[in-house]
């Protein structure tokens, strides 16, 4: 299959030279932007870009495989703890954030396996999946809020209970310490390759047939596909993405609590994507870009209302843009118009 054939396909928005001309220009500027603003800022701009491999995780299971999942959080936390152990363990040696990164990815991966095995090989309706994942969400959760007495020690790292993890290393390879500037490129790298795998996924074969055991999962076992070894391999990758966002996020913060895998937690990634569009990676990486620095701006300034609007925006999303706010406009505004865009919103289709 051709290269441009990944990126332009129809499975996505954005398939015109236009777009792609627009997004290389917004990625030209993402990599100048630093020029125009301090290292505290830098560091600020790299939190509102780690979630996004979560929320591109739940934009394959979700949107395009139609498995929706209140559990990725739970892999955010798995790679976030195993992380801090790991390298928290090793602290004097160079490599040490290298191999608490790497096995981080690999505990979600295995445990991703393990719990996708039994939900989709016991032929588990999908209705029922968002409520298993929750419940495995709340039971890490419960578990992790449990470990504050001394004893709860992995070699010389301090689970810590509800007050959490801390002293977590920061990234390095060698003697090459990502803080700052470093750590705003390092973040921005690994989310562009995320985001630029995924879109090659979607565009390929197997993301073809991953639409088609959304739309219709008998239809597709019947063709021949075995539908729950595709399903397990994208809960596995999905997992996975958010375990980078997990190891993004401890190695910005150098700290991890029990509460980010709560139930607060567990629903955010759902608004994210439901927001943007949940069948469209671009719209999902903005949306959840738009709505962290909404969310980190307000709660900053000591505004209380950050998660009242977020959840509004979930409501209007339900009432008037099913398919996503920047879904409905790159999709319906080019071929309908600003009036008949919103007429049809607001009649509620």
């Amino acid at each position: 299959m051709k290269l441009h054939r990944l990126f332009t396909g129809p499975e996505d928005i954005g398939q015109s030279p236009w777009f792609w001309l627009g997004f290389v220009l917004l990625i030209g500027f993402l990599f100048w932007y630093p020029n125009l603003i301090t290292e505290f800022e830098a560091t600020n701009v790299a939190y509102y870009l780690l979630n996004i491999p979560l929320a591109l995780g739940l934009c394959l299971l979700w949107g395009y495989s139609g498995v929706l999942s209140f559990g990725q959080v739970a892999y955010f936390g798995i790679a976030g703890y195993l992380y801090g152990i790991i390298a928290g363990n090793m602290t004097g040696n160079p490599w040490g954030p290298l191999a608490g990164s790497l096995g981080g990815l690999l505990a979600c991966a295995v445990v991703a396996a393990i719990f996708g095995w039994f939900v989709f090989y016991a032929r588990v309706q999908m209705w029922i999946a968002p409520i298993l994942t929750l419940v495995f969400t709340l039971l890490l959760e419960t578990f992790l809020g449990q470990t504050a007495g001394y004893q709860w020690r992995v070699g010389t790292v301090q689970l810590g209970g509800y007050n959490g993890m801390t002293g977590i290393p920061s990234f390095q390879l060698g003697e090459l310490v990502f803080f700052g500037y470093p750590l705003y490129y390092y973040v921005l790298v690994v989310v562009l390759v995320c985001f630029v795998l995924c879109r090659m996924l979607v565009g390929s074969r197997h993301g073809k047939v991953m639409l088609a055991i959304r739309e219709d999962a008998l239809r597709t076992e019947l063709l021949g596909y075995d539908i729950r070894a595709r399903q397990l391999a994208v809960f596995v990758l999905a997992a996975v993405l958010a375990g980078i966002s997990g190891l993004l996020y401890v190695q910005w913060g150098n700290y991890i609590t029990p509460s980010q895998v709560g139930l607060l937690q567990a629903s955010l990634p759902v608004i994210w994507v439901a927001v943007g569009g949940r069948d469209s990676l671009i719209a999902t990486a903005l949306s959840t870009y738009a709505l962290n620095w909404l969310n980190y701006t307000l709660s900053s300034a000591g505004n209380q209302y950050a998660l009242v609007i977020i959840g509004g925006l979930l409501v209007l999303v339900m009432l008037f843009f099913p398919k996503g706010i920047i879904v409905t406009l790159a999709r319906d505004l080019p071929r309908h118009g600003w009036r008949a865009t919103f007429t049809t919103a607001l009649a509620g289709r």
